[in-house]
C-alpha cells in the first residue's frame, strides 16, 4: 500500500509526464491532446460478444494512451485519475447521447430523467491488495465529479463483484476470455433498487475483446443476487455496495441495506431482483457502457 505522503507528492509535484515522461507535468499538452482531444466515438470489438451493449471510448489503447493509462494502473500516479476521468466523462456523455429516447423507461415515477449511475467492472482483491488502490473505480469517481460540474445527475455505484476466481487474461483470446468470465459477476447484496431507479452505465479503463462488460451487462440484467464473499476471496467489493458521490470518495458513501430486499423478495414469491407489476426492483436494461480506451481494431468497425 502506497504512504500518504508518496501520494501526496504525487500531486503536488508530479515527477514526469504518465504518457511521454515528460518532467514536472502530470499530463504534458500532447498526451491530453491524445487522450481526450479526438472526442469519443463507438468501438466495436471483432468478435462482438453477446449482450455487450453500445461502448463509447475516448481514445485508442497506443503509445501515450497506453502509457498514461498503465501510470495509474500499475505504478499508481493517482494525479491521472483526474485526465482519465476528463476522458471518461467524455465517453458518458456520447454514450448518454446515442442512447437518449423519450421512452418511458428512461423516467422515475417524477415524470424527470433518471439519475445516471456509473457502475465499474470490479476488480479481483488481489489485484486492487498489489497495487493499492482500484483504478477502475477511481477514474469512475473523478468522471463522476467532471459531470456533475456539467449539470449530469451521476453518482458512482460499486454493484457487481466477482462471485468466483477467474484466470489472469493475458494471454487469453476473445473466445477463452468469454469462457473465463462467463458467470463470474453478481450484483452485490442491496443493490437492485438503485441500479432499477437509474440509468445505468458501466465503465472501465480499458475495453480490448469486450468480455469483461459483457459478463458486467448479464450481471445486472441477471439482478441476480448472492451473499458477499469470505474475507479475502472473490473481488475488491466484499459486503454491502457504497454509492461514491465524491471525485476521489472511493471510501465515503452511504452504506445500502440489502436483506430488506431480500426478504421482501422472498415474501412475494419472487426471487430477490425481479421486477414485480410495479417494476420497482427491475431494470429495463444496461442503457451503455463507456471506458477510457479501447483496442485500435475497435474503432475501425463501424456498422449502422
Amino acid at each position: 500500500m502506497r504512504d500518504w505522503w508518496q501520494d501526496l507528492t504525487d500531486l503536488v509535484l508530479p515527477a514526469e509526464c504518465g504518457g511521454c515522461g515528460r518532467p514536472r507535468a502530470v499530463l504534458c499538452a500532447r498526451c491530453r491532446g491524445a487522450l481526450s482531444g479526438a472526442g469519443p466515438c463507438r468501438v466495436r470489438p471483432v468478435p462482438e460478444p453477446a449482450g455487450l451493449p453500445p461502448v463509447h471510448a475516448a481514445a485508442r489503447y497506443a503509445d501515450e494512451v497506453r502509457a498514461t493509462l498503465l501510470a495509474h494502473k500499475e505504478r499508481g500516479a493517482l494525479a491521472l485519475s483526474r485526465p482519465l476521468g476528463e476522458a471518461l466523462a467524455g465517453a458518458v456523455r456520447a454514450g448518454l447521447r446515442a442512447a437518449r429516447t423519450p421512452c418511458a423507461g428512461d423516467r422515475g415515477p417524477s415524470g424527470g430523467l433518471r439519475p445516471v449511475l456509473l457502475v465499474p467492472v470490479p476488480s479481483a482483491r488481489r489485484a486492487v491488495r498489489a497495487r493499492g488502490h482500484d483504478p477502475a473505480r477511481r477514474i469512475a469517481c473523478a468522471a463522476a465529479g467532471e459531470l456533475r460540474r456539467s449539470g449530469v445527475p451521476v453518482r458512482v455505484l460499486s454493484a457487481l463483484r466477482q462471485r468466483r476466481d477467474v484466470a489472469d487474461q493475458s494471454g487469453l483470446d476473445s473466445r477463452q476470455r468469454l469462457a473465463n468470465l462467463a458467470g463470474a459477476l453478481t450484483v452485490t447484496r442491496g443493490c437492485e433498487r438503485l441500479l432499477s431507479a437509474s440509468r445505468v452505465v458501466l465503465v472501465d479503463d480499458l475495453m480490448t475483446t469486450g468480455a469483461s462488460l459483457a459478463e458486467a451487462a448479464r450481471a445486472v440484467r441477471g439482478r441476480t443476487w448472492a451473499p458477499a464473499p469470505e474475507p479475502g476471496a472473490g473481488s475488491s467489493i466484499s459486503g454491502p455496495a457504497f454509492v461514491y458521490r465524491g471525485e476521489t470518495g472511493e471510501r465515503r458513501g452511504e452504506q445500502r441495506n440489502g436483506p430488506v430486499q431480500q426478504r421482501a423478495g422472498r415474501r412475494s414469491g419472487r426471487p430477490s431482483g425481479t421486477a414485480g407489476a410495479d417494476g420497482a426492483e427491475g431494470i429495463t436494461d444496461v442503457m451503455c457502457a463507456a471506458v477510457v480506451a479501447a483496442s485500435p481494431d475497435a474503432f475501425e468497425i463501424s456498422r449502422n
